[in-house]
């Protein structure tokens, strides 16, 4: 994992906002959460089983998470990979995995080794301070 020094922790906003800009921005809200915290990320490579992504985290400080008025802050945002198996995946799901259906594979590792940190640093700073920017632009209007 690469912590990011970013300008996005610390944001405070309202979740139904900020999904809409997030989304706008080829962000994904990931779906496993809890309601007092979640995490927005984007791929930002996928080659041969290998993912990375930039990750941000947030906290609810008021209401449920599935709600848009829910009250959140931005935590320190990250690069992570994921590597999955590639191969056959031999249990319950064994025959949708091998018809490419199985997008609910666990992957094998989940905080894999970055090679080219300092890319990927810069890769994930920039499409936060995308979000940054376009956050900022929302809370003017």
């Amino acid at each position: 994992m690469l912590k990011l020094q970013t300008e996005m922790e610390g944001i405070k906003a309202y979740f139904g906002d900020v999904h809409k800009v997030f989304k706008a921005n080829g962000f994904t809200f990931c779906s496993n959460f809890d309601y007092d915290h979640g995490k927005f990320d984007m791929a930002l490579c996928r080659e041969e089983g290998e993912t990375i992504y930039v990750r941000i985290p947030f906290n609810v400080l008021q209401g449920e998470l599935d709600r848009p008025s829910a009250y959140i802050q931005f935590g320190q945002p990250y690069v992570i990979k994921h590597v999955v198996n590639t191969g056959l995946d031999w249990n319950q799901n064994s025959l949708l995995t091998t018809m490419g259906f199985n997008q609910f594979q666990d992957p094998v590792d989940k905080d894999g080794n970055i090679i080219d940190k300092s890319r990927w640093e810069e890769a994930g700073e920039q499409q936060v301070h995308r979000i940054y920017r376009s956050i900022n632009d929302l809370q003017i209007s």
